[in-house]
């Protein structure tokens, strides 16, 4: 019986563990598959699921032509192990300051501030700034220390350099490092876009991100049945500026001839194509190396289209322009110079000090640059709602629009809101105003063009960089028409003789062979904390367009401030001119406009152009542009026949049926004899043509149509080419083509290079120093005013009294006329 009871208790005690057993499975069970089953799936989910993120490709930037400036390419991030994982591994850090001192000359980089980074507490470490993205020759650099070559030639097994070890990355690339920085922009070592194009057009240059998701097993395979998805980056478009690398080039080398000799404060300089409002060309001074944009200057503002500053007579033009449009300009009329008067206020006065030139025609006012002419055009005729009507059509006052950054709006706060008459009047000769470059080019393009404002545009489209598709393209774009032709026409001429005949401001703009019609002008700087004048600093400028009755280039010239003792009237002979003419002759003969060698210059003999010359240049009419239809879609029989009957002459590339590409483009204005190019859907058996005399525009053009590699050396036009015309291509050739000028510009004389400044023209106040009307013979040719004596503040063009004693300074900002007391003068 115990036995039996023993048995029974044992069978309870077995069941009791069963049952607690299964109980205690069952309740795990249910708060593994209920309460804990998010948890643990989410768990799963990492363990199984991979996701990873696919990066786009960064468009490249291009200009006009397809000359790469900005890329992305192979780089090395430098890291730093610092601790081991385990007793058995080596590969660490073992001693900062030796391998401090080893990297530092290899990264540029102070010693203290790696061995604050490889003393950190963390297991691996980044570099900072010195060990991101770097070179591959510095990383060979660095591999060469960690594993030296013996004298017997063989490499050491064993690191010398333990823990350091390298990661592949890309960054932006710069081939042509300072090269047009401001308007390229860059990124920083954290690829962020800082200005420029780089950060205009950074969502298209970009692209968009892709991921792929899948499933793997504990191996790390991806598991046959489970779910997944990919979705590609869309890689970024490649963009092709306006800008065309050559004329940026002759830009560049302008400005730096300038910066070394005179050591400006700033400049800038603007190439545009008047008839379609594309910038071929845009420099700045101070500039920096994008590839290390940290090591250059503090201010990085592309000056052309962010820094307003007062623009002085070059502003002339659109009161000229205005007048003219409004029938109130006769320029056989006469008026009094010297000074103008409106009641109770202070009188306004010619720039050589109000002495004037006695009574002389309107259009010898516009030719001396008279303060007293345009007020009378302005003030007297136009009147305010008339000027203001005018100075908003012409785009003042507003932003233009161009593809590029932070862009000023300038302003016009005298003719919006003057305190008094003054105030408004002395805006008709460029005082009370600030304006921006890209404002002003725009302006003068419209009077160049025939009277229409168009849009400036520093993008000429944007292609896909797989299959060079045209994703979008800049098309010519007219904001309004703000005078007709035949104002236009007028005020070109009467731009003409202020360079082409005496006794015009710009006679020294002139070049041999070229019609150049513009406009001179110079503004004193203000102090922008007390708002005074400042003694013996100015902004010089002059802005041109040539030829003058079919204007093919527009540029615009500024210089801040140079550092010299020399008297800014002599300016325009030292610096402005020789920048002016350099970039502008040797763009046009880049650009295949033919000299006319009836157009003379004045020599330094002073004579002028003979008379059989001068005969010459009035018989020979200037040729008539036509508009070139569209090719493209055109069969090439048709096509052929088109031109035909336009009297164009075209180049067929190609061998098949059909037109697909043109250059020029369609609607663009052409010249009798200008180089036409016909691609066909056939490139295979195309024949070389004959290129001599011809622009290396046209060159590459052709080269890049029908994916030509070709070379070049010289500038101007093709003397040579190495594959005769006619020669079938089979597409693997190189094209060298040799190019001379027909005349070279110009070298001064260049001292040893300063540093670089910082700024350009700032906002300014109203008022510009008077001058007098003494001349001396200027040595090229000419009259010139003569030196100020002591005491007197000069300008371009004239001398200039300062403001007698006791007067008040100008006011802290532009127009605010009203509460000053000097006279107020310009120069020209």
């Amino acid at each position: 019986m115990e036995w039996k009871r023993k048995v029974n208790w044992r069978i309870l005690m077995v069941a009791l563990c069963t049952i607690l057993i299964f109980s205690t499975l069952s309740f795990r069970i249910y708060w593994l598959q209920t309460v804990k089953a998010t948890e643990i799936m989410e768990t799963a989910q990492v363990q199984w699921d991979r996701q990873q993120v696919l990066k786009p490709k960064r468009g490249a930037i291009y200009d006009r032509n397809g000359e790469i400036l900005a890329y992305n390419g192979k780089a090395y991030t430098v890291n730093a192990k610092l601790k081991p994982r385990n007793d058995k591994d080596e590969d660490f850090v073992k001693d900062p300051y030796y391998t401090a001192n080893m990297l530092a000359p290899i990264l540029n980089a102070p010693v203290p501030e790696l061995v604050k980074n490889l003393t950190k507490p963390n297991k691996v470490v980044e570099l900072g700034r010195y060990g991101l993205k770097i070179s591959e020759e510095q990383r060979n650099r660095i591999q060469n220390l960690q594993y030296p070559t013996l004298p017997s030639g063989e490499k050491l097994k064993k690191n010398q350099l333990p823990g350091i070890y390298l990661t592949e990355t890309t960054r932006r690339v710069y081939p042509n490092n300072a090269f047009a920085s401001h308007v390229i922009g860059y990124l920083d070592l954290y690829d962020e876009p800082k200005m420029g194009i780089e950060l205009q057009l950074n969502e298209q240059l970009a692209g968009k991100q892709g991921h792929i998701s899948y499933q793997r097993d504990r191996a790390g395979y991806q598991l046959p049945d489970g779910e997944g998805e990919y979705i590609p980056a869309i890689d970024g478009v490649d963009v092709y500026l306006t800008i065309d690398r050559q004329i940026q080039d002759y830009v560049e080398q302008a400005l730096d001839k300038v910066e070394q000799q005179y050591k400006p404060q700033g400049m800038t300089v603007i190439v545009a194509d008047p008839q379609t409002g594309e910038v071929l060309a845009m420099g700045n001074r101070s500039q920096f190396n994008p590839n290390m944009y940290y090591n250059g200057i503090e201010n990085y503002n592309n000056h052309a289209v962010t820094t307003m500053f007062e623009p002085g007579s070059t502003f002339k033009i659109i009161t000229l322009a205005a007048a003219i449009e409004e029938k109130m300009f006769n320029q056989n009329e006469t008026y009094q110079s010297g000074a103008y008067t409106i009641k109770g206020q202070i009188p306004i006065r010619d720039h050589n000090n109000g002495a004037g030139w006695g009574t002389i025609s309107f259009l010898e006012g516009v030719q001396r640059s008279s303060n007293v002419l345009f007020v009378k055009l302005g003030y007297e005729r136009l009147k305010l709602e008339g000027l203001k009507k005018y100075f908003k059509k012409f785009g003042m006052g507003q932003p233009t629009g161009i593809e590029l950054p932070y862009e000023k709006a300038g302003n016009l706060n005298n003719l919006e809101k003057p305190r008094s008459p003054r105030d408004w009047a002395a805006t008709t000769y460029g005082q009370a105003a600030t304006v921006t470059a890209i404002q002003q080019v725009a302006a003068v393009g419209a009077i160049a063009n025939g009277g229409e404002l168009l849009k400036p545009h520093i993008v000429k489209e944007m292609r896909d960089p797989h299959t060079g598709a045209v994703v979008n393209r800049t098309q010519r774009e007219v904001v309004e028409r703000v005078v007709s032709e035949a104002t236009a026409k007028q005020t070109r001429d009467i731009l003409g003789k202020v360079v082409s005949e005496k006794p015009g401001t710009g006679q020294q703009y002139q070049i041999e062979g070229y019609q150049v019609a513009g406009k001179t002008g110079t503004a004193q700087k203000y102090d922008p904390n007390t708002g005074k004048i400042m003694d013996g600093r100015y902004v010089g400028s002059f802005i041109g367009f040539a030829p003058k009755d079919n204007p093919k280039l527009l540029v615009y010239v500024v210089i801040d401030d140079p550092q010299t003792d020399a008297w800014y009237a002599m300016w325009g002979q030292m610096m402005l001119a020789p920048m002016f003419t350099s970039i502008m002759e040797r763009s046009l003969q880049y650009l295949q406009q033919q000299p006319d060698l009836s157009v003379g210059k004045n020599k330094q003999s002073g004579k002028e152009t003979s008379k059989k010359a001068t005969q010459a240049a009035l018989a020979s009419a200037p040729a008539t542009p036509k508009t070139l239809p569209k090719f493209e879609g055109m069969s090439t029989t048709a096509a052929q026949m088109r031109a035909k009957q336009d009297n164009l002459t075209v180049t067929v590339a190609g061998t098949g049926t059909k037109i697909v590409k043109q250059y020029p483009e369609a609607y663009d204005q052409v010249l009798p004899g200008e180089q036409i190019i016909l691609v066909t859907d056939r490139v295979k058996g195309t024949k070389m043509p004959d290129f001599k005399g011809k622009s290396l525009r046209d060159v590459m053009e052709f080269s890049s149509l029908i994916n030509l590699e070709m070379k070049s050396t010289g500038t101007g036009f093709v003397t040579q080419q190495s594959i005769p015309p006619g020669t079938v291509l089979q597409g693997t050739e190189l094209l060298q083509v040799t190019l001379q000028s027909v005349s070279e510009p110009s070298v001064p004389a260049t001292p040893p290079p300063g540093q670089e400044g910082s700024t350009v023209p700032a906002t300014t106040t109203p008022n510009n120093p008077g001058s007098n009307n003494t001349t001396t013979t200027n040595p090229a040719g000419g009259n010139n005013p003569a030196p100020p004596s002591s005491g007197q503040q000069t300008g371009q063009g004239g001398a200039a009294q300062p403001p007698a004693s006791g007067q008040a300074p100008p006011p802290d900002k532009p127009g605010d006329q009203s509460t000053q007391t000097t006279q107020t003068t310009t120069t020209p």
